[in-house]
C-alpha cells in the first residue's frame, strides 16, 4: 500500500453551555431566494484560532443548538427548514467543547475512503491504484477518482472500466485531454496512447463533522516523456464536501473544487478540445437511451445539448433498484462559464452515457507558472426525479448563498 501523508480533523462543535462566553453574532438574510435547508458559509472571527465554538439560533426568545463545522477559517452549518424571501434568521456564537461524535463521516478503508452519513454511504474516492480488468493492458490501472457515487436510495451512479473502447473511463475523473506541455502536445485523458495520466500524490486530509464530511486529495497530471522517463505538469488538490441528505433523505448535495496549478516553469496550454478536465463523468450501465434522461438549464437533451453551455445538467435514470439521478451544477466563475458540454449521442455503445463539463470545448486555456487556477461544481445526489424548478431552484441557491452579517 502506498504510504501518504494524512491529516485526519474532526469537525464537530455542539452547545455544551448556555453560560458559554458569546464569541459574535450572525444575521442570515434570505435576501430574493425562498430557501430551502441553506448551506451556510461565514469566516469565522478574529482571535477565535482553533477554540472549540458552538452555535445556537435565536427564535422568538429560544435558543436551539445548531450543528457547526470549521474548517481553515470558515464556519458553516445548515439554515434548517424553510426560509421565505425577503427575511432574516439570528444566531450567536460561543466558546464551546468539541463533542466527539460525528453524523458525517469519511472512513478509511484499504486503499478508498467511503463517505458517508450514519452509515449510509455516500460516495468513495479510490485514492490507492485500482486494477484494470483481467487481460487488460496495465495502463489502465487508475487512481485519484470517484466511485461509486451513491443516490440516497443506494442506486449506484456511475461506473468505471465500463468497456473495451473506453476502459479509461473512472466514475468521476477530470484530466486534461489536449494539451501542450514543454513543446509536445500531451493527452492525460486517453491513457492508452502512453502520453500521460493523472496519479494521487501522497497527500490526504479526511474530515469529518456534523455538518459535513470529506476530503483534501493531491493528485498530479503526469506526462510520459519520450526517454521513458516521467515528468509532473500540473499538480492539482481535489476538496470534496458532502452535507446531509435533506426532504426525508430524497435529496443529498456534495460540492467539488480542483484547484490546480503548472509545476514547471513554462507552464502548460489546455488546448481547445471537444472534451476534457471539469467534470467527467461515466454514468452506470442501466442509464442508456431508453432508460436516462439528460436535460439542461437551457432546455437541451441528449439528442441536442452535446457542444451547447449548460449552467445546470440533470441525469435521471430507472435502475433494477428504482429511479435516481443527480443534478450537476457548474459556478459562474469557472473557465468560460457557463461551462460547454460534451454529451455522447444516443447510439453510443448501446446507448450508455458519457457526460462531462469542458472549459476548453470552445477555446484553449493558457495555466502561467506561480499561478493557481480553480473550478467548482456542486452535485445534488436524488432518489425518484427533480423538477426544473427545483433544479433551478438548488442552482441558484448554489451560486447565490445567503446573506451573512456580523452583528
Amino acid at each position: 500500500m502506498k504510504k501518504f501523508h494524512g491529516l485526519t480533523v474532526l469537525l464537530i462543535f455542539l452547545v455544551t453551555s448556555i453560560h458559554a462566553q458569546v464569541i459574535a453574532g450572525f444575521i442570515v438574510k434570505a435576501g430574493s431566494i425562498r430557501r430551502n435547508n441553506s448551506i451556510v458559509y461565514t469566516t469565522l472571527p478574529a482571535g477565535v484560532g482553533n477554540a472549540p465554538v458552538s452555535l445556537e439560533e435565536i427564535s422568538n426568545g429560544k435558543r436551539t443548538p445548531v450543528a457547526v463545522n470549521v474548517y481553515k477559517g470558515q464556519l458553516c452549518w445548515i439554515m434548517q427548514g424553510t426560509t421565505p424571501a425577503g427575511t432574516e434568521r439570528k444566531y450567536e456564537l460561543k466558546k464551546g467543547t468539541a463533542v466527539i461524535n460525528p453524523v458525517m463521516k469519511t472512513v478509511l478503508q484499504g486503499g478508498h475512503l467511503l463517505l458517508e452519513e450514519q452509515q449510509q454511504p455516500i460516495l468513495q474516492y479510490n485514492f490507492e491504484t485500482v486494477a484494470a480488468p483481467a487481460g487488460a493492458d496495465t495502463v489502465y490501472n487508475r487512481s485519484a477518482f470517484i466511485h461509486p457515487l451513491w443516490a440516497p436510495n443506494g442506486v449506484v451512479l456511475t461506473n468505471i472500466f465500463p468497456n473495451a473502447g473506453h476502459l479509461h473511463h473512472m466514475g468521476i475523473w477530470n484530466p486534461w485531454t489536449h494539451t501542450l506541455f514543454e513543446g509536445r502536445e500531451t493527452d492525460f485523458w486517453n491513457v492508452q496512447k502512453k502520453e500521460g495520466k493523472v496519479r494521487f500524490n501522497g497527500h490526504l486530509e479526511t474530515l469529518s463533522g456534523n455538518v459535513w464530511c470529506g476530503f483534501s486529495a493531491g493528485q498530479d497530471h503526469i506526462a510520459f516523456l519520450k526517454d521513458g522517463t516521467e515528468k509532473t505538469a500540473i499538480r492539482e488538490t481535489w476538496l470534496v464536501q458532502a452535507y446531509p441528505a435533506t426532504e426525508e433523505g430524497s435529496r443529498r448535495e456534495w460540492d467539488f473544487t480542483s484547484t490546480f496549478a503548472p509545476d514547471t516553469p513554462n507552464g502548460i496550454t489546455l488546448l481547445q478540445y471537444r472534451y476534457g478536465g471539469g467534470f467527467g463523468l461515466r454514468t452506470t450501465t442501466e442509464f442508456t437511451a431508453k432508460t436516462s434522461q439528460v436535460l439542461t438549464s437551457e432546455g437541451k437533451t441528449r439528442k441536442d445539448a452535446d457542444s451547447t453551455r449548460a449552467r445546470w445538467v440533470k441525469i435521471s435514470g430507472t435502475t433494477a433498484q428504482g429511479k435516481a439521478g443527480m443534478l450537476i451544477m457548474n459556478y459562474p466563475e469557472n473557465f468560460d462559464s457557463p461551462e460547454p458540454l460534451r454529451v455522447w449521442p444516443e447510439d453510443m455503445e448501446g446507448g450508455e452515457l458519457m457526460f462531462n463539463y469542458t472549459p476548453t470545448r470552445m477555446k484553449p486555456w493558457q495555466l502561467y507558472p506561480g499561478a493557481r487556477y480553480q473550478l467548482k461544481y456542486r452535485v445534488m445526489v436524488y432518489s425518484g426525479d427533480i423538477s426544473v424548478a427545483e433544479a433551478e431552484a438548488a442552482w441558484e441557491e448554489y451560486v447565490h448563498p445567503p446573506e451573512v452579517s456580523i452583528i
